[in-house]
């Protein structure tokens, strides 16, 4: 991204921009799954795994184990890294493709006819749910793409989206945790959803599931997503139910949380605190709608400028989660620059606040673009290229707004995702009072 022109606004973005440098540092394969390695087994060591940073992962415990292994990890297109022992495979994210269903059945495969001596090192990521598709019997990868479209538009929460997933397929909701029976399964997870839930991670394939089909249905009820009959007959007979906590072919297998987003929202923090400047991390879970997000995040920055509550400026306001956006406009959506582009139109440009918004894992939404930079210039530069902000707002276009302005953050494939990192910058000069 291009440092904006202002003298007045350089050092803010590259305060904020080694912020979010720094949430992705702190959730790298590399730096968390080392120390959460098993002892080595009586038997095999079989490593499989789905999302944007398996590959990373895989990489990872291919340098720190000695002994045997073999494996077969899938991520999305583009984020692979070169394994000699562990086969890394790529598919489609958000929306699966046909490499998914190969993902699915090539993983499946490969933890077959184990035994009690053999450990599965199972290692998810943000992204598995579209990365590792299994149809249930009756439904298509077409069936699959619709369901996941319709989600995707429908502004429902991931939490909320996954439900859906691990009810219509073969391989979630704990169904390869069974597959793998006997064998114990350790599942390493690096966490992009708020609450750092392992069934929603990946739509938790090796994790007992406490939802049920009725649970599904009444979430597509509620978003009023239409499908057809046979999409959900699964779902209404209850053929789709997911395996459950207490299902013996589960028992003894682990799940650890090796990264988080609140752990990488601490890393963020240390950057501005060590030049002195306040931060108040104010979740790592917030979801929502993205504008009306952004417009809570103008108000309370506001608060601060004017009266110095509930913090003093200057000041940095740190927040993570998974809001959404229910795409009604034309434009190509993306949470982080929707919430971004809403913030700073209720901002109306007040002086001395800052902001930068991405995705841990460099994508926001289906775009190569991790999010976007504002500052109390960016509005008056699009009404000078003759942009209309609250047009490109109500078109779902924050892309198209930030990329028209140069304001892009783009990093490329991060191998990591700890979910949306957004960084408010409320200086000195901003302050009423």
């Amino acid at each position: 991204m291009p440092t904006p022109s202002s003298d007045d606004f350089r050092e803010p973005y590259r305060l904020l921009r080694a912020m979010f440098d720094g949430a992705v540092a702190a959730a790298q394969p590399a730096v968390c799954v080392p120390q959460h390695l098993p002892p080595r087994p009586r038997g095999r060591l079989i490593v499989i795994g789905a999302g944007k940073a398996s590959a990373a992962m895989a990489k990872a415990v291919e340098q720190h184990w000695s002994g045997e292994l073999s494996g077969f990890v899938v991520t999305r297109y583009g984020y692979g890294v070169a394994c000699e022992r562990i086969q890394i495979f790529e598919s489609a994210h958000p929306v699966p493709d046909a490499a998914s269903i190969s993902a699915a059945r090539q993983m499946l495969a490969k933890v077959r006819d184990l035994t009690a001596d053999d450990v599965v090192l199972c290692l998810m990521s943000g992204g598995a749910s579209s990365l590792l598709v299994a149809p249930l019997e009756g439904l298509t990868l077409e069936d699959k793409q619709l369901v996941n479209r319709a989600l995707l538009k429908s502004g429902a929460s991931i939490g909320e989206m996954n439900c859906v997933r691990r009810h219509l397929s073969a391989i979630k909701g704990g169904r390869l945790a069974a597959a793998c029976h006997p064998a114990k399964v350790i599942t390493l997870v690096i966490s992009d959803v708020p609450g750092d839930s392992p069934r929603d991670i990946g739509s938790g394939p090796t994790v007992g599931d406490t939802t049920t089909c009725a649970d599904a249905l009444a979430i597509l009820g509620r978003y009023e997503i239409d499908l057809p009959p046979h999409i959900m007959e699964p779902l209404a007979s209850g053929r789709g139910e997911s395996v459950k906590p207490h299902d013996p072919r589960l028992a003894g297998n682990e799940v650890r949380c090796i990264a988080t987003p609140q752990m990488a929202l601490q890393a963020a923090a240390e950057v501005p605190r060590e030049r002195g400047m306040a931060v108040h991390i104010l979740g790592d879970g917030i979801e929502g709608e993205a504008r009306d997000v952004g417009k809570v995040m103008a108000a309370i920055a506001l608060q601060v400028a004017r009266y110095s509550e509930p913090f003093q400026a200057p000041c940095i306001l740190l927040s993570g989660g998974e809001t959404t956006v229910t795409v009604r406009g034309n434009g190509r959506g993306g949470r982080n620059v929707e919430f971004l582009l809403s913030l700073a139109i209720a901002l109306e440009g007040h002086a001395g606040i800052h902001g930068l918004a991405g995705d841990t894992d460099g994508v926001d939404g289906v775009e190569e673009i991790a999010g976007a930079y504002f500052g109390p210039d960016t509005l008056q530069r699009a009404w000078t290229k003759g942009i209309k902000p609250r047009e490109r707002l109500a078109d779902n276009d924050g892309h198209g707004f930030f990329e028209a302005l140069g304001d892009s953050v783009v990093t490329g494939p991060t191998l990591t995702n700890v979910n949306d990192f957004r960084a408010v910058l409320i200086g000195a000069e901003a302050s009423e009072r």
